[in-house]
Parts: structure tokens; C-alpha cells; sequence
């Protein structure tokens, strides 16, 4: 069976939660988390769970953990956290609770960023992954890097990967 049986074969409906990693951002003026939340609903997603969260390994981790036990919950979008700067610690720990990488995810991110803001965008570290059968997107914290994300990788192939999932 081919890759097309295997789409169309994909849930059209996933449960999501969101994660804003940020040592500023509250929900009422985090753009981004409401960006991924506004896209994921306008697909036909429901978002079970969001949150904001100081870019604190302990606190990411632990809301991780949360949406990981929902059962309603089958995909984990964090935004935030994931540059080099001293207090981005969102790639790290993500990295450390994945079961299986998407390394496509962040290499295809940076290619296509790299063709709208050129060589800055060697410092993202967008990585996505398995963790305990849930996929986890972990994306840069602006708008426009959120976008890209949302409607080039992971809108289009979302309920295909959940699909892969649940096999």
C-alpha cells in the first residue's frame, strides 16, 4: 500500500495541545501559541489543552508530560525557546524525551526559512519527534517562523503522521 493509501486512510481530526515556552509571553498576548491555535481549529483540529510556560526545562517537561497523558491528545505543538540564546531550553529538552526523531521536520524548516531570511536561519533548532506515541513539534517563537511551520509541514502531513502512529 502505497504513501497515498496511507493519507487517505489519516485522521482528518487530531487532538492537540499547545505549549508557549517564554519568559514573557502570557496567553493574552502570545501571538504565536494563538496563531498554531487559530490554524490548527481552522483544519478541523480541536486544541484539548493550551498553556504558557517560563522557557524553564522543568516546566516544559512538565507540560509535556501533561498532554502526553491526555488521551485526547494525539500531537504536541510547542513554540518558543528553540534559538541559541543563554535561556532557550526548548530544543534540549524536547531532544531528551523523544522516542523517535522527525529529522526531516527541522531540516526541511530551515531550507524553507533559509529561502525567506537567508543564513540567520542556521540558528533555529526546530526539531520534532515521538514521545510515548504522541508526535511533538517544537517550533522558533515568531509569528512568521510559526506560520511557515503550520502551513508547509506539519497542517499538511499532521493527520498523516497520527495515522502512522496509531499502526
Amino acid at each position: 500500500m502505497g504513501h497515498t493509501h496511507h493519507k487517505a486512510q489519516a485522521p482528518s481530526q487530531v487532538g492537540c495541545g499547545i505549549v508557549t515556552c517564554s519568559d514573557s509571553r502570557t496567553k493574552e498576548d502570545d501571538i504565536s501559541g494563538q496563531l498554531i491555535m487559530q490554524l490548527l481549529k481552522s483544519q478541523g483540529h480541536t486544541v484539548e489543552r493550551y498553556e504558557v510556560v517560563k522557557d524553564e526545562p522543568s516546566q516544559i517537561r512538565h507540560a509535556i508530560d501533561k498532554n502526553i497523558d491526555c488521551s485526547a491528545i494525539q500531537a504536541i505543538v510547542l513554540n518558543g525557546g528553540t534559538g541559541i540564546s543563554k535561556r532557550d531550553s526548548t530544543y534540549e529538552t524536547v531532544s531528551a524525551m523523544l522516542d523517535k526523531r522527525l529529522d526531516g521536520f527541522g531540516e526541511i524548516f530551515r531550507f524553507l526559512s533559509y529561502q525567506d531570511i537567508g543564513s540567520s536561519a542556521i540558528m533555529s533548532r526546530a526539531t520534532a519527534g515521538v514521545s510515548g506515541g504522541t508526535v511533538i513539534f517544537a517550533l522558533p517563537g515568531s509569528k512568521k517562523a510559526v506560520y511557515l511551520a503550520m502551513e508547509k509541514l506539519i497542517l499538511p502531513e499532521l493527520g498523516h503522521i497520527v495515522g502512522e502512529l496509531a499502526r
